[in-house]
């Protein structure tokens, strides 16, 4: 199989990768489709599955630019179906690709929903991630698969292939148990800046304090600007203007202390003070003056946090990276008896079911028979 294709399409994994991430050309491919429309032809008739992988990545939806997908979601997507691709060009025997003849060079059009399930099964059971590393978790599962099929169902949709190759693909949804705990209350975070503290380091100190205080997103983070950093004259305090999840933007006040940790993680870094740097430097670096990615801050702050080998780290069941500062966000605020569509609104969540997930084990726990019993139930066992 993998011979029949690369042979058919004449070009190499790698430089059929580097085609893939390169939306220089879009425009063209723009110009084909207003051609086939125009001439009355079959939209995509002529295009390649190189072409409909593009087409699919950086066609416009939206008049409004802001609201088509984001340059991360793109990456996201990009680099989940080029590694479906080269799966089922390297395992195809694995995968039991029991295809015969390649449709009009096209991998895509030569599928049938069996082959997806197929391919769904062996990633999940038997492909190398897992033989090296073990099961997926449910969560990435599901992401891979939600991806596969919002693509899958699109080449469907617009009639590039006969089959709804999406209708292969095997429900695969997180449950509630297949969440990993990213539960964090104000013990341990106190502990944790504490700990930072004493050992004097103020950059890990600086970002657990404003991802906690703030709520903020690993990406809405790393994205900071000093120019996000403004003035409220009215409240006679600080805000960042943030731009978040969907281009959508939101303020978050700012506590005193919070700022003042702005300041020390600029000032251990060596950088301007915000009031007299330009507003479109990153907000805070790393050690090299760069702005942050959020795949290195998180490994960053992990591994930092590991370290510390305080006791409550021992019994959790995931590690501590800079989105579960944000369950502590919101899970503070519950404790602090703040109104749940406030929190939602806070943390820019669309839906309140969004914010119930970030809390649901605390209502579980609070919902517990066991804190309805009286005091003398069980006498001095109690």
């Amino acid at each position: 199989m993998k011979e029949i294709i690369t042979k058919n399409i004449e070009i190499q994994i790698g430089e059929w990768k580097k085609i893939i991430s390169d939306s220089s050309d879009f425009p063209i491919l723009q110009e084909r489709v207003d051609f086939a429309e125009k001439s009355k032809k079959i939209p995509f008739s002529d295009f390649s599955d190189i072409d409909m992988m593009k087409w699919f990545l950086y066609r416009k939806e939206h008049l409004n630019q802001k609201h088509d997908k984001s340059a991360r979601t793109i990456k996201e997507y990009e680099r989940e179906l080029t590694y479906f691709v080269e799966q089922l060009l390297n395992y195809s025997a694995e995968i039991n690709l029991d295809i015969d003849n390649v449709f009009n060079n096209s991998l895509f059009k030569s599928l049938s929903p069996r082959h997806i399930r197929r391919y769904q099964e062996w990633l999940a059971e038997r492909s190398p991630y897992v033989q090296k590393y073990g099961s997926y978790s449910p969560s990435t599962l599901a992401r891979k698969t939600t991806i596969l099929k919002i693509f899958l169902g699109f080449l469907f949709e617009v009639k590039y292939v006969t089959e709804p190759l999406h209708k292969g693909l095997l429900t695969a949804s997180v449950r509630k148990d297949d969440r990993p705990n990213r539960d964090l209350g104000p013990v341990e975070v106190i502990q944790l800046l504490d700990y930072f503290k004493k050992e004097n380091h103020p950059i890990v100190f600086a970002i657990i304090h404003l991802l906690t205080t703030t709520g903020l997103r690993n990406e809405e983070f790393c994205k900071l600007k000093v120019g996000d950093l403004q003035y409220d004259s009215i409240n006679n305090s600080y805000y960042l203007n943030v731009l978040g999840k969907g281009h959508k933007r939101r303020q978050i006040p700012l506590k005193e202390k919070s700022v003042d940790s702005i300041e020390m993680f600029r000032n251990a870094r060596g950088l301007p003070k915000t009031q007299v740097v330009g507003k479109e430097n990153p907000l805070f670096t790393t050690n090299s003056e760069k702005e942050y990615t959020p795949s290195y801050l998180s490994q960053f702050l992990t591994k930092k946090i590991n370290e510390t080998q305080l006791p409550f780290l021992f019994h959790r069941s995931s590690q501590i990276g800079p989105h579960t500062f944000r369950h502590a966000f919101s899970i503070i605020s519950h404790l602090s008896g703040v109104d749940i569509y406030k929190i939602m609104r806070s943390l820019g969540h669309e839906k309140i079911e969004t914010t119930m997930i970030y809390l649901e084990k605390v209502f579980e726990k609070e919902r517990h028979a066991i804190h309805e019993w009286g005091p003398d139930v069980l006498g001095d066992y109690l």
